[in-house]
């Protein structure tokens, strides 16, 4: 599994008034608390990983203690690894949250299809909250659905835990990076490099990631940005003008010509050839000869 679990809880006059519902799937343990605090009740928290706390009931009489201030905790809260929370009780409370801990590096992997691997460290570095759950609550109760009927693949929960990472950061001054990010010229031919190394043939994007050192959604991503393609749309364009080479510079029937490129059979580099070009292979050899 990816995630380790490693979290400490120090509480005074808080306890748990039912038993704790949770499960660790590969990425993302998620655990469902239902609890009483008495006045003056005090717990103290530190994790090695990061995590979300999203809580069913008003929690406005529990103070967050930051040195010798305090304010009342939000609905939802997220906690980066390290960082130390510490609550008070001003009043009794019977309350219900669920904590979401989680894989830090499966949490960049979420983040990094909006923004780059740094910029997703940098927003994961600093806490956030939500006093106005909304959507969150809705996400977090199918999640804590979830932990009891475990009737989806474990896939569902993972992609219930993203859902509530991506909605409770604030990532709209971190997701402009996406929007104005750039591959350099020399990125360029590197992706170039690696592709006209295949001999014309179409290759997974992972591949043309690895190329410049980018993860596969972000490199999808800036990639857009440069060109005003997809990859896959990109790949499709340079390989039919492989196609045209061959079939203007040798004399390689259309059939061989689908067989050198990689295309699955000469129907198949005919639809492609249509598509970008406007004729088929055949009709456009006759036009130039």
């Amino acid at each position: 599994m990816r995630y380790r679990h490693d979290f400490e809880g120090v509480t005074e006059k808080i306890r748990s008034i039912g038993p704790v519902r949770w499960h660790q799937f590969d990425t993302v343990l998620p655990a469902y608390w239902e609890a009483a605090g008495a006045t003056g009740g005090r717990g103290s928290y530190v994790s090695a990983n990061p995590r979300i706390s999203v809580f069913f009931d008003d929690v406005s009489s529990i103070r967050v203690l930051e040195g010798t201030a305090s304010r009342p905790l939000p609905r939802a809260i997220f906690v980066p690894a390290g960082m130390a929370l510490q609550t008070m009780f001003t009043r009794p409370l019977v309350f219900s949250h669920l904590d979401v801990h989680m894989d830090a590096g499966w949490a960049v992997d979420v983040l990094s299809g909006a923004m780059s691997r740094a910029a997703a460290l940098r927003l994961l570095a600093q806490p956030a909250e939500r006093h106005d759950t909304g959507p969150l609550e809705v996400i977090a109760r199918l999640l804590v659905d979830e932990l009891d009927a475990a009737s989806c693949p474990d896939l569902y929960a993972q992609s219930l835990a993203g859902s509530l990472v991506a909605a409770i950061l604030d990532i709209g001054a971190e997701g402009q990076e996406a929007r104005r990010a750039r591959l350099t010229a020399a990125q360029m031919r590197k992706v170039c490099q690696r592709f006209d190394a295949g001999g014309g043939r179409g290759l997974p994007v992972a591949h043309l990631a690895a190329a410049v050192n980018l993860s596969e959604s972000w490199f999808s991503q800036v990639f857009k940005n440069t060109t005003g393609m997809t990859p896959h749309q990109w790949q499709r364009a340079r390989r039919i003008e492989h196609a045209r080479a061959l079939l203007s510079d040798t004399s390689l029937g259309v059939a061989d010509v689908a067989d050198r490129l990689g295309f699955s059979d000469q129907a198949h580099l005919t639809r492609t050839f249509r598509q970008v070009v406007g004729e088929t292979p055949a009709a456009w050899r006759r036009r130039r000869g």
